[in-house]
């Protein structure tokens, strides 16, 4: 049985020893001032997350994927990050991929024991087809869930880049990984709760590295997300938003652009703002690798 006595995930914290005694006003407030603890913790690990971006961004362009493993809290913030990828950023359901321990049951509740597998998490990536230019990142609050140290274990051996995200120093799925990426966010407001700041913190790393993944591959102009799927009505009037605050248009004629691209925002910008008809503007967009900036600096040289 392992010692977590050290780790300080588990340490009590001595802004909380009374928890129990205050009122709803009083642990909401110390709460709030926990969490800006979270903020400083992950500022100072913002240089480990921007590498994880380029072994991520090398992946995507090379064709490979990101993968997210973890258990409990941190396996669901994986497989939630990833799922919002697809909407927001029109990308497939592999280009980005969450595994929980347990499988899809273990979002719900716990499965037993799950965690605590050292085969499983190679099983899963092996179920997966993990491939060399893939990157997995494993998330594990306390650093040392065999899950994932076992599945990062299997993907060095494999050639993928890897990477490791815990709230413990000198973690043993930060030893294991390329890059560790260790914020101190110091002890839970309730003892051992790591869904807490620890979640938090994890949560904000995860969408760091996809959103900057994202945007470097191109699914971004400006700071519009040009590559989403406009699937129902709220994300139809998203879209001609996106395309009116792109090119100053008025509604009428972002909505005629967006019908006559198909509904895809990129080319509705080009077709815009180059004068163009889809299909030139489709064929600008290939040649730029469908980042819309260049796809504009390129035609208008």
């Amino acid at each position: 049985m392992t010692d977590l006595s050290h780790f300080t995930t588990e340490a009590r914290n001595p802004e909380t020893r009374d928890l129990d005694c205050m009122s709803a006003m009083e642990i909401v407030s110390v709460m709030n001032r926990e969490d800006e603890k979270v903020i400083a913790g992950v500022r100072a690990v913002l240089p480990q997350v921007a590498k994880t971006v380029e072994y991520t961004v090398a992946s995507l362009r090379s064709g490979g994927r990101i993968i997210y493993m973890g258990a409990g809290t941190s396996g669901r913030l994986g497989v939630l990050d990833a799922s919002e990828c697809p909407p927001t950023f029109g990308v497939s359901m592999d280009t980005v991929v969450g595994l929980i321990a347990g499988g899809k049951g273990a979002l719900i509740e716990a499965v037993e024991g799950a965690e605590d597998s050292c085969t499983l998490g190679r099983e899963d990536l092996e179920r997966i087809g993990l491939k060399p230019c893939d990157t997995v990142i494993g998330l594990a609050a306390s650093g040392r869930t065999p899950y994932v140290l076992y599945g990062l274990r299997y993907a060095k051996r494999l050639g993928c880049r890897t990477a490791a995200i815990a709230c413990n120093r000198d973690s043993a799925i930060g030893k294991e990984a390329d890059v560790a990426i260790e914020p101190n966010v110091g002890p839970e407001v309730l003892t051992g709760s790591t869904r807490l700041k620890s979640g938090t913190a994890q949560k904000m790393i995860l969408n760091m590295i996809s959103t900057a993944s994202m945007v470097k591959i191109g699914h971004a102009y400006e700071n519009l997300m040009v590559n989403m799927q406009a699937s129902n009505e709220k994300l139809t009037v998203r879209a001609q938003n996106m395309v009116m605050a792109a090119t100053a248009c008025g509604r009428e004629t972002a909505e005629t652009a967006l019908r006559e691209a198909g509904g895809r925002v990129k080319t509705a910008i080009v077709m815009l703002l180059l004068n163009v008809s889809a299909e030139r503007g489709e064929q600008v967009l290939a040649h730029a690798h469908g980042r819309v900036r260049e796809a504009l600096a390129g035609k208008l040289r």
